[in-house]
């Protein structure tokens, strides 16, 4: 026998290797904003970006043995355009729209998610309970965030999970009101 040779022996069951098995974290945001009759003005759709903070959170906090982040807030971003190592303390490509002068809710909104679904794509949303949020000037909105503080809009303190950029800045006004639905995924591929 030639002991460089490999044997195999598989008694009729071959298995299929697959070598790459990624876990991906998606997210995906709309933003509606209707008047104040009801009428709805433009509605945004849009996936979100997931931070490195937030993506270590879920490493640390669901494998880890990490502090688990029980309550998660969603506030509204003005202007720029997010990146990846964007935390709450910095973020200097954007900023975020402050309560005491554009909306009359005094905190961030609460994210309050329903229960996990799925299989190879599971995933978890607020559609049973929207963040909403009352516009009470002119502004102009670009996009959102899921932070897990809510002490008052623009604390820079807490995990940033991940922040949504709209395709286009999009204004409202006094009387507006904005309703968020975030649907939060993570698929292996």
């Amino acid at each position: 026998m030639d002991f460089q040779q490999t044997l195999t022996a598989h008694g009729g069951l071959k298995m299929k290797e697959q070598k790459d098995v990624h876990l991906c974290l998606e997210n995906y945001w709309e933003v509606v904003c209707h008047d104040s009759n009801g009428v709805e003005k433009w509605r945004e759709k849009n996936n979100n970006l997931v931070t490195t903070a937030g993506a270590n959170y879920i490493l640390s906090g669901g494998l880890d043995g990490g502090t688990q982040i029980t309550a998660w807030y969603v506030g509204l971003k003005n202007a720029g355009t997010a990146v990846i190592a964007d935390t709450m303390a910095s973020h200097g490509t954007w900023t975020e729209i402050v309560h005491t002068t554009k909306y009359s809710e005094t905190v961030r909104q609460t994210l309050t998610l329903g229960s996990v679904s799925g299989t190879t794509t599971s995933s978890i949303d607020n559609v049973g309970n929207l963040a909403t949020f009352s516009i009470n000037a002119s502004s102009t909105v670009a996009g959102a965030f899921i932070v897990s503080n809510n002490a008052t809009s623009s604390a820079t303190t807490g995990t940033l999970y991940g922040v949504v950029d709209f395709g286009s800045t999009r204004a409202v006004i006094s009387g507006d009101t904005l309703t968020v639905t975030v649907t939060l995924t993570a698929k292996t591929a």
